[in-house]
């Protein structure tokens, strides 16, 4: 009994663990798997997976296309920025490469505005496989987002190929 109590204790007085889920998307015919904090409340969509970080700082959403939808995957990522207020300044594009994973990344980044103030935006492309494609949207406010950064590199980091 004293050790049921000592226990309950100790697990009172710890910091909230943070737990991650490896999520495999679609969940129909996997094309990619990553993990993301349970705190950022991921969830599947109808063409990817997508989600928020607990203080609502920073969306990030990774759609799956392939030859014939990817044209449209891209409209439809920027339509939703746009239905959320966001406004990209087209003049600070920034474009970059990287790979993760061994797949190769290409990052377009831009400054924005929304409701809130600054933003930074992102849209990056990646290819899991021979026929299909990530279309990886970014969406952060300047200011809170910073301190997700560990968090952020952990889950592109985490971004792989279905096996």
């Amino acid at each position: 009994m004293k050790n049921l109590v000592l226990a309950t204790l100790i697990a009172a007085f710890l910091p909230a663990v943070s737990y991650a889920a490896t999520l495999k998307f679609p969940s129909d015919e996997p094309v990619a798997s990553i993990t993301i904090p349970d705190s950022w409340g991921p969830k599947e969509t109808e063409t990817g997976i997508d989600a928020t970080s607990d203080d609502s700082a920073i969306y990030i959403s990774i759609d799956v296309a392939d030859a014939k939808t990817t044209d449209k995957v891209i409209d439809d990522a920027i339509a939703y920025l746009e239905k959320n207020g966001v406004k990209i300044d087209g003049s600070t594009q920034k474009k970059s490469d990287e790979m993760v994973n061994g797949m190769s990344m290409t990052n377009f980044d831009w400054d924005g505005t929304d409701s809130d103030g600054g933003v930074n935006v992102g849209l990056s492309l990646l290819a899991p496989s021979a026929n299909k494609l990530l279309v990886i949207t970014y969406w952060g406010s300047k200011g809170t987002q910073e301190k997700h950064g560990a968090e952020l590199q952990a889950i592109i980091s985490s971004l792989k190929a279905a096996s």
